[in-house]
């Protein structure tokens, strides 16, 4: 089964000890019920959470943002500049001011991007660390100790 391998980097797993002598195959038997009995009872299911984390869109990009930002300030500039009696002028501050405010957004975006990625994370383990206290007790009550 995937549930604890998925998702080591996230999560320490607990470690458990036949202390009842306990065969390699009846813990791995009491090992896969425990963790069915923990899914079903807390609903964190760790497979499903590795594939979600799995598939995170990546962090927004540069995407043109300056560029675009660039030519957006320049046609304004020029465009006030026109009308000043410089559009050359106008173009080149617009263009200065266009690509900052590019900048700007992207670092934003950047920002709230983080921030959601960390949200994310942190809830991620907190739902882990409760699947991993069932499947502690389950074990417990099966006659294993843990660490």
């Amino acid at each position: 089964m995937l549930t604890f391998a998925a998702l080591a980097w996230a999560q320490p797993q607990p470690i458990f000890y036949p202390a009842k002598g306990q065969s390699a195959q009846k813990q791995q038997n009491d090992m896969t019920q425990c963790q069915g009995w923990a899914k079903q009872t807390t609903g964190v299911d760790p497979v499903a959470l590795a594939q979600r984390s799995a598939n995170q869109p990546p962090p927004p990009g540069p995407q043109g943002q300056r560029l675009r930002g660039a030519a957006g300030g320049a046609a304004l500039g020029a465009a006030a500049g026109a009308i000043g009696g410089d559009a050359g002028k106008g173009a080149a501050i617009g263009a200065v001011t266009g690509t900052v405010a590019g900048a700007v957004r992207q670092r934003r975006e950047a920002q709230a991007y983080n921030q959601q990625e960390q949200a994310v994370q942190q809830n991620t383990q907190s739902q882990l660390a409760t699947f991993n206290r069932a499947v502690t007790a389950c074990m417990n009550g099966r006659g294993y100790t843990s660490q």
